[in-house]
């Protein structure tokens, strides 16, 4: 358990997990309310960039005659391992960070 706490009250480690259990979507509740965070923001950030993407790499993927729904259910698998990853490094308190979307998010974290 982190000792350190969000602008939320809730322990960073917890906030961190709540912005990918409801992904892209809490995402967004923390990128909304945290105040003080950098460990919370950046996994907020991180969770939209990923989930978005993956979000719009599905619609695209049904766009795709004969091998849309393949690529769609790689996508699928995908997601579920991303999600779990997520969820169990930033419950422990990891700044585990994804590639390519993991450095988007770190420089806009600069911006905030």
């Amino acid at each position: 358990m982190s000792p350190f706490k969000s602008s939320t009250g809730l322990p960073e480690n917890i906030a961190a997990t709540l912005c990918y259990l409801f992904a892209f979507v809490g995402g967004i509740v923390f990128l909304a309310v945290e105040k003080r965070s950098r460990f919370v923001l950046f996994h907020a950030l991180q969770s939209v960039l990923t989930f978005g993407a993956i979000m719009i790499a599905h619609i695209l993927s049904g766009l795709i005659p004969l091998i849309g729904p393949v690529i769609a259910a790689l996508l699928s698998i995908l997601t579920l391992v991303v999600w779990v990853v997520m969820l169990f490094t930033s419950l422990q308190g990891k700044w585990l960070k994804l590639p390519w979307i993991g450095d988007i998010a770190e420089k806009q974290l600069r911006h905030l």
